[in-house]
């Protein structure tokens, strides 16, 4: 087979979307040697470092438009200008992130992570909204196959778009085998700097600072448990991420915490020091309102942190037992549920074990494995 993939958001992107597209590219490269793959990318942002596979059967194709203008001729003007037309002749074109360019004879996988602008459209930017809106839809039907990244955005999609059911494949994502648990002092010492923390214990929250993250109850929940006055006095709270939307009043909330001391926002950090930093946390705290896979309570399990999530949408399908389920429009439920793994070591030690036993289950030499029967699937079309 000849494959198309754009591989844009790998090169542009260092978290979320953009990790997930590079490790599922880079774990395909090793599991593939007879396809042949070309990754078509729109020209990088300014201080980008792109990452690329070195297999023989992977070649670069670079497009000489940024990603705007891009988006603003498949979408906006909506010009009929192939994608497989700016690739070359390919049988297959995956876009691995939401949309899906017009194609003249290959065939279209489109990879849907999550449907929050549906399901949350409270949560997300009014721009980004009525603009995903639009071209979501049109990119679903235009597709010969979707992927999804959990059984929830499956159901979604066929539910609030019309899928047929058949017509949509799960292909979750995986834990890097850089994520395991950290003992070297040296190496949680430099992130514990790189948080600002100190030798402070601390709750870890990870993900962009935005509303979907549901962090202002977990602000609240903070200070619950706090004035319940049973964990360490010096327990802080740690809101590690990007600014992503609608972030103000996030931060006015900080702002009008009374222990906004505690509660730190060193905003982004890097991947380098991220296994150190849930190595050194005492909980991994996700109560997100909605989520289309949630791999960061993957990650933290996989370095021995427990975790406190929320039920909702995919989270109790990744966590599967293993994670401290809460309600996440529940703040005194969420309060008590930090609570009780900070103090109780028996149920640390069994959220520990089964967190490492549920991590280990996903890899990315699985998800290619998975991605690849796909291809093969959608090929024999």
């Amino acid at each position: 087979m000849r494959i198309a993939i754009d591989y844009s958001a790998a090169v542009n992107q260092h978290a979320g979307i953009g990790r997930l597209v590079r490790n599922q590219v880079l774990a395909l490269s090793e599991v593939d040697h007879d396809n042949d793959y070309r990754l078509v990318y729109a020209r990088p942002n300014p201080g980008s470092t792109p990452q690329f596979p070195r297999a023989h059967n992977f070649s670069r194709k670079q497009v000489g438009l940024g990603e705007r203008w891009l988006t603003i001729l498949w979408h906006r003007a909506k010009l009929p200008v192939p994608a497989d037309w700016l690739s070359g002749p390919v049988d297959l074109y995956h876009c691995p992130d939401f949309v899906l360019p017009p194609l003249r004879r290959a065939r279209g996988i489109l990879t849907v992570h999550d449907l929050a602008f549906l399901m949350r459209p409270d949560c997300a930017d009014h721009r980004l909204r009525a603009y995903l809106e639009e071209v979501v839809p049109r990119s679903v039907r235009r597709a010969d196959f979707i992927i999804a990244d959990s059984e929830n955005t499956r159901n979604d999609l066929v539910v609030l778009l019309g899928v047929n059911p058949s017509q949509v494949a799960v292909v979750p994502g995986g834990v890097e085998e850089r994520f395991k648990r950290v003992t070297d002092a040296d190496e949680l010492q430099r992130a514990r700097e790189a948080l600002g923390i100190g030798e402070h214990p601390f709750v870890l929250s990870v993900g962009v600072i935005e509303p979907r993250k549901n962090l202002n109850r977990l602000m609240d929940a903070f200070r619950s448990v706090k004035a319940r006055g049973n964990v360490p006095a010096d327990l802080k709270l740690v809101l590690a991420g990007g600014k992503g939307w609608l972030y103000d009043d996030i931060f006015e909330h900080h702002a009008e915490s009374p222990l906004r001391d505690d509660i730190l926002l060193p905003g982004f950090v890097s991947d380098d020091v991220l296994p150190a930093i849930y190595s050194a946390a005492e909980v991994l705290a996700f109560p997100s309102l909605y989520e289309g896979f949630g791999l960061p309570i993957l990650e933290a399990m996989a370095c021995g942190t427990p975790v406190v999530a929320s039920r909702a949408s995919c989270l109790p399908e990744v966590a599967n037992g293993a994670a401290l389920m809460v309600d996440p429009n529940n703040v005194e439920g969420l309060a008590s549920a930090l609570e009780n793994v900070l103090l109780d070591g028996d149920l640390r030690a069994d959220l520990v074990d089964q967190g490492l036993a549920r991590a280990a289950e996903y890899t990315w030499t699985r998800a290619a494995r998975q991605l690849l029967e796909v291809y093969r699937m959608v090929a024999a079309l």
